[in-house]
């Protein structure tokens, strides 16, 4: 006899989320924008015959920046794996007079060219002030480039032949950086070990958004995979001499979600299940899920990492189980410290560019993904701003996104881009007291991190039958 219906029929798709939150969201942020005073600032900056120059040099590439970013957005690589998308950057770069080295700092797909001008004293010490600009070009997979790096690497590169057209007029040095692997990889940090940074000032990338915002919160993640072992047994005749490992999976899941009441409301906590067994009736003997951890600060995201770990080892305990904690198979990444200094000068350029810059804190933080720039931001003096190229109302991470950023905005972020990052670098090499402030603004932040060591040992403990 067939097993009874239940009354009504079975869901063939899912329950559409409700938008009537971020629909409120978004009439917040559309009241606060329309009140708002644009970000500027009242630095001296680059002298206006180099602006001009700078300018011109970069609207001249304009077609062939636009085309670049096409070309991308055809042809989109994921992490690690951006080898034609490295070579057609590369390629124009030394068409245009840089001389580029491939393979740089410890990754096949990275990209470096230096631009020396004339002097200067940087304050952050040394000789001329070199400022790094970077190029992100990995996409996401199945869906493209659905983060806009297209527009980042098209600008970032655009920015740094505007300013190498100057020659020996160029008030200091400039590093192109073409950075793998931001989405998810940490390209940045494996380059900025192997040196990418060194003697570097200041630093400075675009990034596309659905608002012109300089600095837009972005969250520091780690990675945690949480492998647990426990004893086959069979599932129905012996079950009593089985231990469950993904009954230690499940345990650590629910920890996860009661923790989310003591969590800060900026903490993101999420997981996949990668591994539960293979058939029902074999209790599973191992299991394993992968966790992504955000927060707003790094001392918190520390916090955070230690909730976690003690979370895995008591469903360990209490499932008798073995565990094996992997942190960070990917390098960790801290949240975006912002500069003051650096973010007025680019609103200051892009209202220039008919583009009113939105202050801190009209869009809300909640909106906040996570990027590998963070850890350059506690290394040096960083500007990270988001310029708009789609409807305020789409997500990044969509084919909508990917879509908007190789349409028509997204072709005039490529060239206001490009100009915004230029004119700021030029500020920052020509104006010392811009300098000054910049630097300032680092010190009275902390000053640098040492990044690469800062989650050593989240806990000292070892893991119940295994290791941390």
């Amino acid at each position: 006899m067939p097993t009874p219906a239940p009354d009504g029929p079975l869901p063939s798709a899912p329950l559409p989320p409700d938008p009537s939150y971020l629909a409120a969201v978004q009439a917040q942020v559309d009241a606060a924008a329309r009140a708002a005073e644009p970000l500027s600032s009242s630095a001296q900056g680059a002298p206006e015959d180099l602006v001009r120059a700078v300018v011109d040099a970069v609207e001249a590439l304009g077609p062939r920046l636009v085309a670049l970013s096409h070309d991308l957005a055809e042809h989109p690589e994921t992490a690690f794996e951006e080898h034609r998308s490295a070579g057609v950057l590369a390629d124009l770069a030394s068409e245009r007079g840089l001389d580029v080295e491939r393979g740089a700092h410890g990754l096949p797909t990275a990209l470096r060219a230096d631009v020396t001008g004339g002097g200067g004293t940087g304050a952050g010490g040394g000789g001329s002030p070199v400022v790094a600009v970077m190029s992100e070009y990995d996409a996401l997979p199945g869906i493209g480039h659905a983060c806009g790096h297209n527009v980042i690497a098209a600008a970032g590169l655009g920015a740094v032949l505007g300013l190498a057209a100057l020659g020996d007029r160029l008030p200091g040095g400039v590093r192109w950086l073409g950075t793998p692997a931001e989405e998810g990889g940490g390209g940045k940090e494996t380059m900025a070990q192997h040196g990418a940074l060194d003697g570097v000032d200041a630093a400075v990338m675009v990034h596309p958004f659905g608002y012109d915002v300089a600095d837009h919160l972005f969250l520091g993640r780690r990675q945690l995979r949480a492998t647990f072992t426990g004893v086959t047994a069979h599932a129905s005749a012996q079950p009593f001499m089985g231990r469950n490992a993904l009954d230690a999976v499940a345990l650590a899941y629910q920890g996860v979600g009661l923790h989310r009441q003591q969590m800060p409301p900026s903490d993101r906590l999420h997981c996949v299940v990668t591994e539960g067994g293979d058939r029902p009736n074999v209790v599973p003997g191992r299991a394993q899920v992968l966790f992504y951890l955000r927060s707003e600060r790094p001392e918190t995201l520390r916090v955070l990492s230690e909730r976690l770990d003690a979370i895995c080892r008591g469903a360990a305990l209490m499932t008798g189980c073995g565990v094996d904690l992997a942190w960070d198979e990917n390098p960790a990444t801290l949240p975006v410290r912002a500069n003051a200094p650096l973010a007025g000068r680019w609103g200051a350029r892009m209202a220039e560019r008919g583009r009113p810059v939105l202050p801190s804190g009209v869009v809300p933080a909640l909106l906040a993904a996570s990027t590998d720039f963070g850890n350059v931001s506690y290394r040096v003096p960083s500007l990270h701003p988001m310029i708009a190229v789609s409807d305020p109302g789409t997500s990044l991470h969509t084919r909508e996104f990917a879509a908007a950023a190789a349409g028509p905005d997204g072709d005039r972020a490529v060239v206001d881009g490009a100009v915004g990052l230029a004119l700021v670098v030029l500020d920052h090499l020509a104006d010392p007291d811009l300098r000054a402030a910049v630097h300032a603004d680092f010190a009275a932040a902390g000053g640098a991190v040492d990044v690469a060591r800062y989650f050593d040992a989240p806990t000292a403990a070892p893991a119940p039958g295994g290791a941390a």
